[in-house]
Parts: C-alpha cells; sequence; structure tokens
C-alpha cells in the first residue's frame, strides 16, 4: 500500500536540497574568483606602453580566454634594449590556471631582464631556459624572441616550440616564416635555439601571435595562419595602420573557436598608416 510521506520527511529533502544548492553555489562562486584573479594577475603583467622609433609602429592586441575556467597564460612584451634596438616578445605558458598566469609573469620578467646581459635571440633563449629549469617549476613556455634594429630594418628571431610568425611586404608578397627554432622554454638543458634574420622593408610587416589566434575547434593552424596571411597581404596594401592590422587578427580569431588567450604583436615599417574605420 502507497505509503505517504510525512511532512518531516518533506522538510528534511528540502532542507538537503537547499544545502546542496548553497554548496554549488559557493563553488561556483569560488571558480569565479579564481578566474577573474588569474585575468587581474595577466593584465598586471602585461606591459602598459610600447616603445617607439621613428618609421616603425607598434601595436598589441590580447583577448583572455573566458571559457569555463580556461585561464592561460599568453603573454606579449616589446622594449627597449640598451643598444637602441627594439626586443619584441610573445609566448604562450602550458596551463590554464592561476598557476600559468604566475609563470607567465615570471617568464616574461625573466626575459626583460636578461635581455639587458643580452640582446641575441638565440642566447637570450638559452639562457631564459635555464633560468626557468633552475626555478624547478613543472611548467613550460613556448615563445618568439625578435630584435628590430630601427635603423637597418633588421629582425633578428629565435623560437622556442612557437608558432611561427606572419609577414607581408608592400610588392604585394605574404607569408608564414619558415625558421628552424628550437623546443620550448623548461623542457631541457643545454638547448640551442638557431638565429634567423628578416629584413622588415618599408611599409612591411611582421606579426607575432599566440596559438589561440589560429587555432581552435573551428579551425585548424594552417588554416588560422592562412587567414592571418591573407589579412596582413590586405593591411600593407591597403596602407592601414599596425593597430589597425592587430584589431583585424584579433577579430579573427573568433572564428578559430578558441578557448585558449590570443595575443597579437605587429610591428609595421612605414610612413603614418591610414587608420581602419
Amino acid at each position: 500500500m502507497f505509503r505517504k510521506p510525512s511532512t518531516g520527511d518533506g522538510d528534511e529533502l528540502l532542507a538537503r536540497l537547499g544545502s546542496l544548492t548553497a554548496q554549488a553555489r559557493e563553488r561556483a562562486q569560488f571558480q569565479r574568483s579564481q578566474v577573474e584573479l588569474a585575468i587581474a594577475l595577466q593584465r598586471g603583467m602585461l606591459p602598459g606602453d610600447l616603445p617607439s622609433a621613428p618609421g616603425f609602429d607598434v601595436a598589441v592586441e590580447y583577448a583572455p580566454a573566458c571559457h569555463g575556467l580556461n585561464v592561460g597564460g599568453d603573454w606579449y612584451d616589446a622594449f627597449e634594449l640598451p643598444d637602441g634596438r627594439i626586443g619584441l616578445s610573445i609566448g604562450d605558458v602550458q596551463g590554464h590556471n592561476i598557476e600559468a598566469a604566475a609563470f607567465m609573469g615570471q617568464v616574461r620578467v625573466g626575459l626583460r631582464a636578461l635581455a639587458s646581459v643580452t640582446g641575441d635571440p638565440g642566447e637570450l633563449l638559452e639562457r631564459t631556459n635555464d633560468l626557468i629549469l633552475s626555478i624547478g617549476s613543472d611548467l613550460f613556455a613556448t615563445c618568439t624572441f625578435m630584435r628590430l634594429d630601427p635603423v637597418t630594418g633588421v629582425l633578428e628571431s629565435a623560437r622556442a616550440g612557437h608558432i611561427p610568425c606572419v609577414w607581408a611586404t608592400a610588392d604585394g608578397k605574404s607569408g608564414v616564416t619558415d625558421d628552424e627554432g628550437g623546443p620550448p622554454l623548461g623542457i631541457g638543458a643545454g638547448t640551442r635555439y638557431p638565429v634567423t634574420r628578416h629584413r622588415l622593408t618599408t611599409g612591411g610587416v611582421f606579426v607575432l601571435l599566440t596559438d589561440g589566434v589560429v587555432e581552435g575547434p573551428a579551425m585548424d593552424v594552417d588554416d588560422g595562419l592562412d587567414q592571418v596571411v591573407r589579412l596582413a597581404g590586405v593591411a600593407v596594401g591597403a596602407g592601414l595602420s599596425a593597430g589597425s592590422l592587430a584589431a583585424a587578427v584579433i577579430k579573427g580569431a573568433e572564428g578559430v573557436g578558441h578557448e585558449d588567450d590570443a595575443a597579437v604583436l605587429v610591428v609595421r615599417h612605414g610612413a603614418p598608416a591610414v587608420p581602419f574605420r
């Protein structure tokens, strides 16, 4: 015979449901706080000012990952070296949490500090790799570092497991760099990073980016890079500024369906460019 539940049973059930709801709300609030803290940490560690040099235009765009609890460790940096040349770096730390965001800050600051000792891109990545290994972290980072000579337009580049850069020139050519590169920072001791030299000619651009810009559920990395190559070619042909190109590239990143950070650094050589409207 079916027994009608007592009022006491109903009250107990409601109390248990209320307790579980409160716990779930507390966990969700804690997770949101973790994400907000990591994003604030990221933004606080990224540079506020960019260097300037006659005839060159540097611009950046950055979009933090906000999918669930994914908070990555992407960074960019641009600063003047002791010899007057300009250092440009971009990178991505393994992981999606506060630890990755904090480690990103250590790597970026370490790179900048070591650049005061040596501006050679290959040696700089070697020393940064040794520094990361000495910290004893389980994390690793990919990175590209470039040294720009604003007098000659020569770009010297070294790459540590990072995706290649995109370039475009005023004569209508564009593509992806094919420098050799080396393994990510923090993987093994005694690693060497070959240096590749490029020349940034008048009207041309170089685009440094992280994989969140070009790779995601909706697009593979080759198609994503092709998309940036097309954007760079159009921007150079139209005489757009570095800032306009950076904004277009980060906008295009929405199409890859990425769940990671997305960072873009553009350096352009030429006369004042046309702003995007």
